[in-house]
């Protein structure tokens, strides 16, 4: 059994929808832990309040309070992948990311993730991601560490001033693998959740998601691409790829999911988050960082 180092925070809803107490919340919340599992933590101490204090089963639902609690797994998945810190000082930590190591704790992962390994590195408890990779993307991925400027750097991503850019190696086409280089697409579309409820789908509607996708290269029926994300959306890179007829190599979500199986890491998702480029919020100066990972697929 593996538990959480680190507490996983939920604000209980500010309308109460008939839960006496906040065990029956979480028995709702959370339909795949069973009551006994819940009433077993509470009673181990792995439930309480913000501020520390206790919760029981008997403990009355409070609306909008703060509760903490210890997620557990059975066997937690180890990724045998090293991680690097780019840069560090006083208000961020820029870190690259290996293939299949989640940012945050999350499904079968409680301790192994970016987020807590850089934790245990630093030993700094207050840091938070300021926005996210898939577990199968590699790259770079910007962390707050300060409280006092952390609103500045996560109004680079509200408002659309940090470029990201990223590599991706697919299999081309034969009408694509013709193409005179650079070939380029710009992309506009909608995307929506899709079921099962962890993938998405490009839909009809108002447009969300905005990409620029290059092919730069080409060897022995592959593409390498430099893709420009202008949104957020949830595998967007990943279905806007798709929409040209070219998935990324080795995806397990798009055009087919596969059943879940456990980390292929002979054959990684061909996803780089290559480079994160930004006017710094505090001292104006123009920022860029690199990952020094490669697209494995991509020949030398």
């Amino acid at each position: 059994m593996s538990i959480a180092r680190q507490a996983s925070e939920i604000t209980l809803p500010a309308i109460n929808d008939g839960w006496d107490s906040v065990l029956q919340f979480l028995c709702s919340q959370f339909p795949f832990i069973s009551e006994a599992v819940w009433r077993e933590r509470m009673a181990s101490g792995k439930v309480h309040w913000f501020n520390g204090d206790t919760v029981t089963p008997a403990t009355p639902f409070s609306p909008s309070k703060r509760l903490c609690y210890y997620r557990e797994v059975a066997a937690e998945p180890v990724i045998p992948l090293a991680h690097h810190i780019i840069f560090q000082n006083e208000h961020i930590i820029v870190a690259d990311k290996p293939h299949f190591l989640p940012v945050t704790p999350g499904g079968d992962y409680v301790n192994e993730c970016l987020l807590g390994r850089l934790q245990r590195d630093t030993g700094i408890a207050d840091m938070v991601p300021v926005h996210r990779l898939d577990r199968d993307t590699a790259g770079l991925v910007l962390f707050s560490v300060n409280p006092d400027s952390r609103p500045a750097y996560y109004q680079l991503f509200r408002q659309g001033t940090i470029e990201k850019q990223y590599q991706a190696v697919a299999r081309l086409t034969a009408e694509v693998a013709k193409a005179v280089l650079p070939q380029h697409w710009h992309i506009e579309n909608r995307i929506e959740k899709s079921q099962p409820r962890f993938i998405n789908a490009i839909v009809p509607g108002e447009v969300n998601a905005v990409s620029d996708i290059t092919l730069v290269a080409k060897a022995g029926g592959l593409g390498l691409f430099e893709l420009q994300p202008h949104s957020g959306k949830t595998h967007q890179l990943r279905l806007h790829m798709l929409s040209l007829g070219l998935p990324i190599l080795h995806d397990n979500y798009y055009p087919q999911l596969l059943p879940k199986q456990p980390p292929q890491f002979a054959t990684p998702l061909q996803l780089l988050a290559k480079q994160l480029s930004f006017t710094d919020p505090l001292n104006q100066q123009l920022t860029r960082f690199s990952s020094k990972q490669l697209l494995t697929a991509w020949p030398d």
